[in-house]
C-alpha cells in the first residue's frame, strides 16, 4: 500500500510541476503582448534613458541609429521587436 501511495505522490508533483509550467508559459506570453503594444518612443524611454542620457534622434543618420541599435539590443536585452521600434522611432 505504501508503494502506492509513493506513485500516487509522484504523479501528483509531476502534475503539479507541470500546471506551474504551464502558467509561467502563458505569463510570459501575455508581458510579452504588453511589450509589443508599447510604442517605439514608450520603448525607448524605457530601456535607452533609463541607463543614460541619450542623444537626439536628429543626431544620427538611419543607418547609424540601426548600428546603435544592434550594439544597444544586446547591452540592453532587447527583442528585436523592441530593437527595431525604437530604431524605428529614432530614425523618423
Amino acid at each position: 500500500m505504501k508503494i502506492l501511495n509513493n506513485k500516487k505522490l509522484t504523479i501528483l508533483s509531476i502534475l503539479v510541476l507541470m500546471i506551474g509550467s504551464m502558467m509561467l508559459v502563458l505569463n510570459s506570453c501575455t508581458a510579452s503582448q504588453k511589450i509589443s503594444m508599447k510604442s517605439g518612443a514608450q520603448l525607448w524611454a524605457e530601456n535607452c534613458q533609463r541607463c543614460h542620457n541619450t542623444p537626439s534622434p536628429s543626431t544620427f543618420t538611419p543607418e547609424q541609429w540601426e548600428t546603435v541599435g544592434m550594439h544597444m539590443q544586446s547591452r540592453a536585452l532587447l527583442t528585436e521587436t523592441e530593437k527595431n521600434k525604437i530604431v524605428e522611432f529614432l530614425s523618423q
